[in-house]
Parts: structure tokens; sequence; C-alpha cells
């Protein structure tokens, strides 16, 4: 168990597409899954690809209830750990509505930076969990956006690929310059 370094945009590593996960599940691939939990609510974050943290594989992980204002109120005003982990391995949407919501997202590969982000309101997935049992389920809201924002990241896309040319520009600028900034 241990907290691993979340890749920050521009890293060329975030733009990999990644590779399906085989099973039965090694121990290494086992390990990387805790990684990232607890990297996640390190971050603190309702949601990490596997990618993200430099491991070329469909995995993510997702708790989009431990940050939420209910929870919080009945711990005290604090989010709690490990809430409604959820664990997505070689996810696929089968399908997507047609009726668009808008969410404002951030990124932990993109700090500092929140937009509003158009994605279909509601979708289907098929998964496998960690002992390889098929699951498939509706989502909507929320979840549903969370869902989609992390398994963009699969396919090497970043939420604000998502958005007007102008906005990336100066977006991408913008995070270009603070890591030179950072690098000196």
């Amino acid at each position: 168990m241990a907290i691993r370094e979340i890749l920050i945009y521009p890293d060329d590593r975030l733009r990999e597409v990644a590779g399906p996960v085989e099973f039965p599940l090694t121990d290494e691939v086992r390990s990387i899954i805790q990684d990232m939990a607890d990297t996640m609510y390190d971050a603190p974050g309702v949601g990490l690809a596997a990618t993200q943290v430099g491991v070329p594989l469909r995995i993510a992980v997702t708790d989009t209830d431990w940050r939420s204002e209910e929870v919080r109120h009945e711990n005290g005003g604090e989010p709690v750990a490990a809430c409604n982990l959820k664990v997505w391995i070689n996810p696929e949407f089968t399908w997507r509505d047609a009726g668009m919501a808008t969410w404002e997202e951030g990124c932990l590969s993109v700090p500092e930076v929140y937009e509003d982000v158009d994605r279909p309101a509601a979708v289907r997935l098929r998964w496998q969990d960690m002992d390889g049992e098929t699951h498939e389920a509706d989502f909507e809201g929320f979840q549903a956006v969370a869902l989609q924002h992390e398994f963009d990241h699969l396919d090497g896309v970043l939420f604000i690929d998502r958005l007007s040319r102008l906005k990336q520009s100066m977006i991408k600028k913008r995070l270009t310059k603070r890591k030179k900034l950072q690098n000196q």
C-alpha cells in the first residue's frame, strides 16, 4: 500500500491508451489497485485511472460518495475514507444517453482547472470486478459523469480535450508555463 505519483499534464504518458487486464489478477495488479485507492483518497479525489499513475492498464477506482455533503455531515464535516470504493476493470460503455448533462469537472492530473463539460446524462457500463466476474449496470448523474471522466483517461483523453479550442489553448499554455516554472 503506497501513495503513487499522479502524472500531471502535459506528461505524454497521460495520452497512452491502456491495454486490457488479464485474469486471474496477479499480486502485482492487486497491489496497483490498492495503491490507486490509497492515492485517490490521499489526493483527495473521487476517481483515479491507472494511466494517471503511469500504469497503462484498463483499471479505474472511484468513490463518488466519500466527499459528499451527506457523508461529511455524518462525520462532523470531514470526508471519510473508503466509503464506497468501486474498482472497474476492463470497463466499456454499451450505451450512452442521447441527452446531455453539463457538470463542472476537475482532474487530479490537471490541477486547479475546473470547467463545465457536456457528457451523456446516463450510461450503461460493462466491467469486470477483481474476481473477473462481468457486471453490467446503468448509471446517471454524478456517477455517470465520474465514470466517463475516468474511462476517458484509459483512452488517453483528458477532460480539457472536451472543451472549446480557445479554452484548451488557454489551459494548456497556463499548465505548460506552470510546469516550466516548477522545473526551474
